[in-house]
């Protein structure tokens, strides 16, 4: 049972995820003038299939991908869709005739370089949206109120309190790190060393620094040191302006986690054998839907997003890389060669898929790990 609801998940979860980044990209093709020859949820064999308005909209077997081939796209799905369109078929009369498929729109490279960006940036955009409509649903379907970044109390004898903060200060940022939700501070409370951190507050209208706020420590029974906050906030009421505004600077919370996160691995803060990959990432989604689907769906608005930022990555292989050699050929009037666009992007998807494997093996020594 755990299985079938573990796939269950998995499937909602990267279907949800695929399927809004792609019509993102389907959407504002449309609506740029961009003919789209198909529009596709699933790779492999087509379990369903329509043609709409000169567009072939299909369901595919395996549930771990989906793409739009847009007309005149260098990408191997575009070029399939493009020869299947350009297949002599024998002629067709009467009612089969009239429902041959009408052709609709210009090729991607007709279209203006702004148009062209911004068909290539609608998919993570749409991430981005459906994570901040999960947030709204989630915050408004929570029984506590909304948490505030303003001191409510701070407690008896908390080092915190002897060593700047006061009850009634509205923390802005930490470790100069502006903090949009509550969850900013502990978030990057939990990254300090030596458990202390610089604050920024707004106390009585006014913006103070508070250098080397310092907090208390508890041992647990192993033998690992916690850090105690030492203070309490205050809730916010909620309202549908302030779900909003919640839903959204949690978009920037998860987004701030995730950039910070690939600095961290950049830098070597991070290992990368903390990497996961598919397996990780199915293996997770299976324990947040047994906690049940208010957790499922806090997933899904964090995976949304990271697929977002990653997608906006100036790397060849992604949406981001793209975007790059449309600003070069924005600024400069001449498109970078194809050849090199094409060789700068087999390199990048031959890294990605490198670091998949690792990520990957690295899910199945945890999995192993684990059951030992």
């Amino acid at each position: 049972m755990s299985f079938i609801i573990t796939f269950l998940a998995a499937l909602f979860v990267f279907g949800a995820v695929i399927a809004i980044h792609e019509f993102g990209h389907f959407a504002v093709a449309k609506l740029c003038g961009v003919r789209v020859n198909e529009f596709s949820i699933g790779m492999g064999p087509a379990l369903w299939h329509n043609i709409y308005h000169g567009t072939q909209y299909s369901l595919r077997l395996l549930p771990v991908g989906g793409y739009v081939a847009l007309e005149g796209e260098e990408s191997p799905e575009s070029q399939q869709a493009e020869t299947l369109r350009d297949t002599p078929e024998p002629p067709l009369t009467g009612e089969m005739a009239a429902r041959q498929p009408e052709r609709f729109g210009k090729p991607l490279n007709e279209a203006a370089v702004w148009q062209r960006m911004l068909v290539m940036a609608a998919g993570a955009f749409m991430n981005f949206v459906l994570g901040f409509v999960v947030l709204v649903l989630l915050i408004s379907a929570r029984n506590e109120p909304i948490t505030s970044r303003v001191i409510y109390k701070i407690n008896e004898g908390a080092l915190c309190g002897q060593t700047g903060l006061e009850a009634g200060d509205k923390v802005l940022a930490v470790n100069g790190r502006r903090c949009f939700v509550a969850n900013d501070m502990i978030y990057e409370l939990v990254r300090t060393e030596q458990y202390r951190a610089d604050f920024t507050v707004l106390r009585d209208g006014k913006t103070v620094e508070l250098p080397d706020v310092q907090f208390d420590t508890w041992v647990d029974d192993s033998g690992e040191t916690h850090m105690s906050l030492g203070f309490t906030v205050y809730g916010i009421q909620k309202t549908p302006l302030n779900v909003l505004k919640e839903a959204g600077n949690s978009v920037l919370y998860y987004g701030r986690i995730i950039y910070t996160s690939l600095a961290d691995l950049v830098r070597g803060r991070e290992s990368i054998n903390d990497l996961s990959g598919p397996v990780g990432i199915v293996t997770a989604i299976g324990q947040a839907a047994s906690y049940g689907w208010q957790d499922l769906l806090e997933l899904l608005a964090l995976i949304t997003i990271n697929v977002g930022i990653l997608n906006l990555l100036p790397f060849p292989a992604l949406d981001g890389g793209k975007i790059v050699f449309l600003l070069i050929e924005g600024i400069t009037g001449y498109a970078v060669p194809e050849k090199i666009q094409g060789s700068l992007t087999v390199a990048a998807f031959a890294l990605l898929f490198g670091l998949m494997i690792f990520a990957t093996y690295n899910d199945i020594l945890r999995l192993i790990t684990g059951a030992i």
